[in-house]
């Protein structure tokens, strides 16, 4: 690697979230005794929920691999004063008895109201050569284990009747493709047919939407520009400006903490009537062309 691409990679490092970053929003449920169950709470977007969760007030329960990452989350929620707790629970999600525990977890916490799912992974390799191990790891994560999630999170939604929420992190890559990304194609597609489905079967007691995004400031888009410039032949730079900016109507990707005030907003009550709905903000990368 290039010095050129060590700086280049520098700009889209994600930055830190500062005290007033998150949206904060006055609803009657954000309160300590409700829990903001979140996936991938150890870095990039999944952090970010989290500390707009607790800067809300909510008890937060963050589940991730990342034993570390999840304690410098904790500190620094308790850095910037955020009201809400936090509590990290390592956690494999390709391992039902993980996600169960996950669940578990947070109910001992308070009232299991939120749920954010938002880890992902990413491989960039063309199909014919995709290696099928890390094809069923990322399928496991990013829509088996939400499922599953889901499934556990729904019975305690119906019981307490708490007007509860999902929220599912899509992205572009749900809405159209791009190649050399096979798996996390179908996986982001698959999210908002999670997210569908449920709204279907929510009767009013809970409701699903999805967020989707173009490029984010996250530690996973910064690991992934050596591998896209490798695969197309083309330079780190090329990676940023054409491939991952160059449909979008701006010159700057999304930060972590603007995708997690979405979240914030999806499960407010000014999102009463978001149910099934995918909240897509890619500065005009799906919808419009030259």
């Amino acid at each position: 690697m290039t010095d050129s691409d060590t700086s280049d990679q520098r700009t889209v490092a994600p930055p830190e979230i500062g005290p007033d970053d998150p949206l904060v929003v006055d609803d009657e449920r954000f309160v300590a005794e409700n829990v903001c169950l979140v996936t991938g709470a150890a870095s990039g977007i999944g952090r970010a929920v989290a500390l707009v969760a607790a800067a809300n007030g909510l008890t937060v329960v963050g589940g991730d691999m990342d034993e570390e990452g999840l304690a410098a989350t904790g500190d620094r929620i308790a850095e910037l004063g955020f009201e809400g707790a936090f509590h990290g629970v390592e956690a494999d999600l390709t391992d039902d008895d993980d996600i169960e525990r996950l669940v578990e977890t947070a109910g001992d916490h308070g009232r299991v109201t939120f749920l954010a799912n938002v880890a992902g992974l990413q491989r960039v390799a063309p199909v014919e050569s995709f290696p099928m191990d890390a094809y069923d790891r990322l399928q496991a994560v990013m829509v088996r284990a939400p499922t599953l999630l889901a499934k556990l999170c729904v019975p305690r939604f119906r019981e307490h009747q708490h007007r509860c929420g999902v929220g599912n992190m899509a992205s572009v890559h749900g809405h159209y493709v791009t190649a050399d990304k096979v798996a996390y194609n179908v996986a982001k597609f698959g999210v908002r047919g999670l997210t569908n489905s449920l709204a279907a079967e929510s009767d009013g007691d809970f409701r699903a939407f999805s967020v989707s995004t173009g490029y984010v400031k996250t530690p996973l888009v910064t690991e992934q520009i050596p591998d896209t410039a490798d695969q197309r032949g083309i330079s780190v730079d090329e990676v940023i400006e054409d491939v991952m900016l160059g449909q979008a109507r701006t010159t700057e990707m999304m930060e972590p903490v603007e995708v997690a005030n979405q979240f914030c907003y999806g499960f407010s009550e000014y999102a009463a009537h978001l149910n099934g709905a995918d909240l897509l903000h890619d500065d005009g990368m799906v919808n419009t062309y030259e």
